[in-house]
């Protein structure tokens, strides 16, 4: 029964540690994006095959060998998300979002499906990071959505990182370059791959990016866009590549960036670490001012950027200083008899109704193997309850780690638990941070505790 038992070549199922790496990655992704004025955008998974067509491009890799296509039953051709970006640009035109207010800044989080060989960090059924920015040409916009994605990866941690920027110019410069383009290809055809003597003729940039190791190296000695670009997009270019450097942004101009996809112009970036070993993008965007045109609307110029969210756990996991947050269990109430399984439950919920990880047996466990559950989950707390203590009134609150007990009183255990709690997680702070006042603040305290801010 291997089809029920394992999951299809190139998914991953997220268990519970991972799962809580990647809900940290998300919530400090989005926190940062909204930090920056994004607001969230959601939008199917599946949208109608042309959108992908007319965005992405027909000469693409991802239109014409990895996109999930399919017809459903009534007869439309319905393909699951490869990328984020256009899915945004179709939601903006359906919803009229174009006579809001601009810039119209939008960020995601969201699966795509591409059908690829699987490799470390890259999975058919993957995840991305991205924003969307909608509505300003100015470079400023640039250096702005590439500051966000600086940001983000700083917040992290990761630092061995480089911005490599490039300018694959307008139309207008484009045509130009694309004759260079075809000159040069043209004496290498007999030496490339099939797939290439296609985009020679209908899109000869796509030759920039072919992966096949051949047509990559001849590549490599290829005619450069920065020799063609007009007098406004040159202009643009040196105003992003100045504006980089008053935010303190480091960047190496790269001209054999084009990315993947037909919709970008004029900027195009992407973020590049060695930390995986070869050299690998982590992040990749640029501009795309005629997507909105060319989806059947009015020009309006657009930026944004897309960031797989496998790859950079990945990253992120040989970190010494990633700590990804753990839902460990605060504190265990253990029934010593009976006479206090009704007390137990009500006050768990309690506790749980506060916010608290509060945990109790329902496996008719004895004291001993609650108490050694309660290890295994990691219990800061426990705290033992039977006959006598709802007798006296008082129960023991044991520290796991240390052994120290104090006494609490059952008419507000509640309360006091919630207390020992607080001062609990205000000395491990204290732990990390002996000094706060050596100017070293204390980021992300949320990391010490999933869902708690002490």
């Amino acid at each position: 029964m291997p089809f029920l038992t394992k999951a299809p070549r190139g998914t991953a199922d997220q268990l519970p540690f991972a799962a809580a790496a990647y809900r940290f990655l998300e919530e400090q992704f989005t926190a940062t994006a909204q930090a920056f004025g994004f607001g969230e955008i959601r939008t199917p998974v599946f949208e109608h095959t042309e959108l992908f067509d007319r965005s992405v491009g027909e000469t693409t890799d991802v239109v014409q060998k990895e996109m999930y296509t399919f017809t459903d039953n009534g007869g439309r051709s319905i393909t699951l998300r490869p990328e984020g970006t256009a899915g945004v640009a179709r939601a903006i035109l359906e919803h009229g979002l174009t006579g809001e207010a601009m810039p119209l800044k939008l960020f995601y989080i969201t699966s795509c499906y591409r059908y690829e060989k699987p490799q470390a960090g890259r999975l058919r059924e993957f995840h991305q990071f991205g924003v969307e920015y909608f509505g300003s040409e100015d470079p400023s916009a640039d250096v702005e959505v590439i500051s966000l994605a600086d940001t983000f990866l700083r917040s992290l941690g990761v630092e061995n990182f480089q911005l490599k920027i490039n300018s694959i110019g307008c139309p207008a410069c484009r045509a130009e370059y694309h004759k260079a383009l075809k000159a040069y290809f043209a004496a290498h055809i007999d030496d490339m791959c099939g797939n290439c003597h296609v985009r020679l003729e209908k899109n000869p940039m796509r030759l920039l990016d072919c992966k096949a190791p051949d047509c990559h190296a001849i590549a490599d000695g290829a005619p450069s866009i920065l020799d063609y670009l007009c007098d406004d997009c040159r202009a643009h270019f040196e105003e992003v590549k100045r504006q980089l450097q008053v935010v303190g942004i480091d960047y190496q101009v790269d001209p054999h960036i084009v990315r993947g996809l037909d919709y970008y112009t004029r900027t195009v970036f992407e973020f590049v670490s060695d930390a995986l070993g070869a050299q690998s993008t982590v992040c990749g965007g640029g501009r795309y001012d005629g997507l909105i045109e060319q989806l059947g609307g009015k020009p309006l110029p657009a930026l944004g950027f897309g960031m797989g969210e496998e790859r950079l756990k990945l990253i992120c996991d040989n970190l010494p200083t990633f700590v990804a947050p753990e839902n460990t269990c605060d504190v265990y109430l253990i029934a010593a008899d009976a006479s206090a399984k009704d007390y137990i439950l009500e006050t768990t919920n309690v506790l749980r109704q506060n916010g608290i990880y509060a945990e109790r047996d329902v496996c008719g466990r004895s004291v001993k193997a609650q108490m050694k559950h309660a290890g295994k989950i990691g219990a800061a707390f426990t705290v033992i309850i039977g006959e006598n203590e709802m007798k006296s009134g008082v129960a023991d609150l044991k520290n796991m780690q240390t052994g120290d007990t104090e006494p609490l009183e059952l008419a507000d255990l509640s309360y006091e638990i919630m207390d020992a709690l607080d001062d609990y997680y205000l000395r491990k702070i204290e732990e990390m941070y002996p000094d706060p006042d050596d100017g070293e603040e204390a980021p992300g305290l949320t990391v010490l505790k999933g869902g708690k801010d002490k």
